[in-house]
């Protein structure tokens, strides 16, 4: 495989789209209302009418605003004017829509794609979601696919790639946002002689198991996009040095799974994946590995165990991944966001993606918008855009005349963000001061009818059940973090109790063994600093013995 041969697959896929083109959502949030069938509907519906040979349609991942699911759009080829969006599409709507194509009016829901929900977006990330099949290679290298990873293997040196992403900003996406390109740099360079690591082999490996409440992005991403992730993963695996990657992924990502598996097939089939990658000396293999949804391998040494076959639980740190991480080796660790990232960045260049964004966030960042909000969907905005366009115009605030009350970012290991605060822009610092934080990318929205406390309780709740049991301060102190929180909700708890809740916060952050542990109690901590009237309205008032 080269270049030419490379486009002259993507210039094929691209003379062979028919004139109008009906894109059919089919990632796992349209599935499940059916859209499989809306789509099969739509192509029985395109045949019945005689028009196979002006229109296509298409399979496609997620078109974001998944609320009004499953979604259809109806483009033109070759056009910049907007489509027209169909919502909330049964298989009884696909012959009613077919026909709007010979003038016939329909009743099917339309949608707005000039609404604020869809005109902030800056699809970085997200640019091939909705648009290209996810289960056909030839339709993501239409799409410029590859084109990076065949730059880098053919005119870049793996320093030249390294330094290109530590210049872009690019930041982990997958929560504490630490540096990619430093991390990329640091696995580049080991050697093996610190902490008796092992030195002839080097990993690379996507965390993609994505266990925060209300967060879908990696999945919608793995869904729609998967070999986006894959040409991401190459292109550090060249410029780190490995040969071999794992893409760890948890069960209850059936689909994602699924088209992973046939992106590899397909990559490798033509030889984009595997050996001597583009006629190159570079080898890189790609395998899957299955977790069984513990939150805690979505830490960076539990995973590593658990792709070794040992139980999923977390080690202390140093020494880090990037200098003994799988069985001993060097090993580099992003999520699936991170290396979506990747593509793009060495296509348009590393000053494109740093021009986007804060001083110290560059690009955009993805989120889930869940929660009590009128539009709920994904969204992938620049960093540094206000709170208050995401939850009140894009999502087009809280339904059913309530008003909204905070926001909860970063899962179970962020905090909670009140109104007063909607202000301040969505970057790593700013959430950190307001004591939240980025995360994942899961962004939770709550009314006034919402009582903090039982947020609290309920972030509490999820952690201690998914405590891994190894240290005792995250094992034990989750469980009495949740007792004082149930006390207080039923109206027992005294003001000594929420001291203690307070006092026992801070041992449990700082002497857990790991970052989950260290950052359960997050969401008390932000709910006492922002809601705490709440908390003090459930103490039951000291009863008088005089």
């Amino acid at each position: 495989m080269d270049i030419a041969e490379l486009q002259e697959i993507a210039q094929k896929e691209r003379f062979s789209e028919k004139p109008v083109q009906i894109r059919c959502c089919v990632a796992a949030g349209c599935l499940s209302a059916n859209s499989q069938t809306v789509k099969q509907r739509l192509e029985e519906s395109v045949t019945s009418a005689g028009l196979e040979a002006q229109v296509q349609v298409t399979g496609v991942g997620c078109m974001r605003l998944c609320c009004n699911g499953p979604l259809v759009e109806v483009k033109e080829k070759n056009t910049d004017s907007l489509g027209t969006l169909y919502e909330k599409v049964t298989p009884e709507d696909a012959p009613s829509i077919i026909a709007t194509l010979n003038g016939v009016e329909t009743t099917v829901q339309k949608g707005d794609l000039a609404q604020p929900f869809f005109t902030y977006q800056m699809p970085i990330v997200l640019e091939n979601s909705g648009k290209v099949d996810p289960e056909r290679i030839q339709s993501y290298i239409a799409a410029k696919g590859y084109q990076a990873l065949y730059h880098v293997l053919r005119e870049m040196t793996p320093a030249e790639v390294v330094e290109t992403v530590t210049r872009s900003g690019l930041r982990g996406r997958g929560g504490a946002g630490y540096p990619t390109g430093v991390k990329w740099a640091t696995v580049a360079k080991a050697k093996g002689d610190a902490y008796g690591a092992r030195s002839d082999r080097k990993f690379v490996i996507c965390n993609a198991d994505e266990g925060d409440p209300g967060a879908f992005m990696d999945r919608s991403v793995l869904e729609s996009d998967p070999h986006r992730v894959l040409e991401g993963m190459a292109i550090a695996a060249y410029a780190v040095g490995a040969n071999q990657g794992y893409i760890y992924i948890r069960a209850e990502y059936p689909v994602a799974i699924n088209r992973l598996q046939t992106a590899i097939r397909q990559a490798q089939r033509l030889g984009i994946l595997g050996s001597q990658i583009f006629d190159s000396r570079f080898d890189f293999k790609i395998d899957i590995r299955i977790g069984a949804g513990a939150y805690v391998c979505g830490e960076e040494t539990a995973l590593m165990a658990s792709i070794e076959g040992k139980r999923g639980t977390p080690n202390p740190r140093p020494p880090y991944p990037a200098e003994s991480g799988l069985w001993g080796y060097p090993t580099l660790i992003n999520n699936v966001e991170t290396y979506a990232n990747i593509s793009p960045i060495i296509r348009k260049g590393a000053d494109w993606f740093a021009s986007i964004g804060t001083e110290k966030s560059k690009g955009t960042k993805v989120f889930a918008l869940a929660g009590k909000i009128r539009y709920t969907g994904l969204i992938e905005v620049p960093m540094g855009t206000p709170l208050q366009r995401i939850v009140e115009e894009m999502g087009g605030g809280v339904p059913d005349g309530r008003v909204v009350k905070a926001v909860q970012t970063g899962g179970p290991s962020g905090g909670c963000i009140p109104a007063s605060a909607f202000d301040s822009p969505v970057d790593y610092e700013s959430l950190t001061q307001l004591g939240s934080m980025m995360g994942s990318g899961g962004m939770i929205v709550m009314d006034d009818s919402t009582n903090m406390v039982d947020v609290a309780r309920f972030f509490m709740e999820f952690c201690m059940d998914e405590s891994c049991g190894k240290c005792i301060p995250c094992r034990v102190g989750t469980v009495q973090l949740h007792q004082l929180l149930t006390k207080i909700r039923e109206g027992k708890a005294s003001m000594a109790d929420l001291e203690l809740l307070e006092e026992l916060c801070d041992m449990v952050k700082h002497t857990s063994l790991c970052g989950l542990g260290q950052s359960a109690p997050n969401p008390v901590f932000s709910t006492l600093r922002y809601f705490r009237d709440e908390y003090l309205a459930l103490i039951a008032p000291v009863t008088s013995k005089t």
